[in-house]
């Protein structure tokens, strides 16, 4: 059922089990007890970022998998993206996985992305089984941004820490504590900003439209959702994001909404203005937020993950970035979860 730009799933597809997989940065962080499994290095025992980017969500997906009390061979499908050139690493992650792949660019929205796509096969009917995931890497994101981490540059408060991670979730049609009820598509949403070190004032107002608009279509209030979490706006988007609510007159409480980017490091971790990057919200939701509605503390949450649709090759011709969010609803039915 589709209601303006929100898919509403009647069949409540479940997430039967997810990971989270991080770096050694990640590993310093508040967050460091919701993740399935840690490294202490960068490079993962590579001999590229990029490969230890693809090591990084093929343990996502493998331990979301052996998770749900499944093997690879019982996945249907497989819906991935990242932000390499030609998304490489879901691609070639889905070559380890040798399961059917549809491969996807949100940049860092791809979390939320391949939830919504992945809980409507399932709803749908046209599938069972399907496994979503997406990652990001420090080493690999900054060389092809930015500048590579070993120039040493120096960066502006502004700027974001590109997270270090993967997440990966299984979703089912059989019953379970966890459940995606609806999913909101985002429309680019291009303010003219082109800076590449300010990515969260260029993010905000795509997070905006697509919240008012989830709120428009489902007639929901404020109260509906015990936390909403944005992808990764860091603090000067969040800032953004908020005064802009306010003004739209959508008032969100402060102590439910938030932004991953914002709890992934600790205030002394030198990350400039937050976190960012396609693990960013991953991480935190497919980790955290769902350890917290499995132990009871959170019914029902909105994760609206943010996307910069830049290149290289845009960033080189002087375009400015066009952004994109896409929110999905995930409720909480009770007990404990895999």
């Amino acid at each position: 059922m589709i209601q303006g730009r929100t898919w509403i799933f009647s069949n409540k597809p479940s997430i039967a089990a997810s990971a989270a997989v991080g770096g050694p940065f990640e590993a310093q962080g508040p967050l460091a007890d919701d993740f399935d499994l840690l490294h202490g290095d960068l490079w993962l025992g590579q001999d590229s970022y990029e490969k230890a980017e693809k090591k990084l969500l093929e343990q996502a997906c493998e331990r979301a998998i052996d998770k749900a009390g499944m093997k690879k061979e019982d996945i249907q499908f497989f819906l991935s993206g990242d932000l390499m050139n030609q998304i490489i690493t879901s691609s070639f992650t889905a070559r380890t996985l040798s399961v059917p792949y549809l491969g996807l660019f949100g940049a860092c929205s791809s979390s939320m992305e391949g939830l919504a796509l992945g809980a409507l096969l399932v709803d749908s009917g046209n599938a069972d089984r399907v496994l979503v995931g997406t990652s990001s890497h420090n080493g690999a994101a900054e060389k092809q941004f930015r500048y590579p981490t070993e120039y040493g540059s120096q960066k502006p408060p502004t700027a974001q820490w590109t997270v270090t991670g993967a997440g990966a979730a299984v979703i089912t049609s059989q019953e379970g504590d966890l459940r995606v009820t609806a999913a909101t598509v985002g429309r680019v949403v291009d303010m003219g900003l082109s800076d590449p070190f300010n990515m969260g004032a260029a993010m905000a107002p795509a997070a905006v439209d697509t919240i008012e608009a989830h709120f428009r279509d489902l007639r929901l209030s404020v109260s509906e959702y015990d936390l909403i979490l944005t992808g990764d706006l860091g603090r000067v988007g969040h800032r953004i994001a908020v005064d802009l609510l306010d003004k739209h007159g959508l008032k969100l409480p402060q102590d439910r909404f938030g932004d991953c980017g914002l709890m992934i490091y600790r205030e002394d971790q030198p990350v400039q203005a937050g976190a960012s990057g396609c693990a960013c919200s991953a991480c935190v939701t497919y980790g955290h937020v769902f350890n917290r509605m499995k132990r009871g503390e959170l019914r029902k949450v909105l994760i609206v993950a943010t996307g910069a649709l830049l290149s290289p090759i845009s960033y080189q011709q002087n375009e400015s970035i066009p952004c994109v969010a896409h929110a999905v609803a995930i409720e909480s039915v009770g007990g404990v979860g895999s």
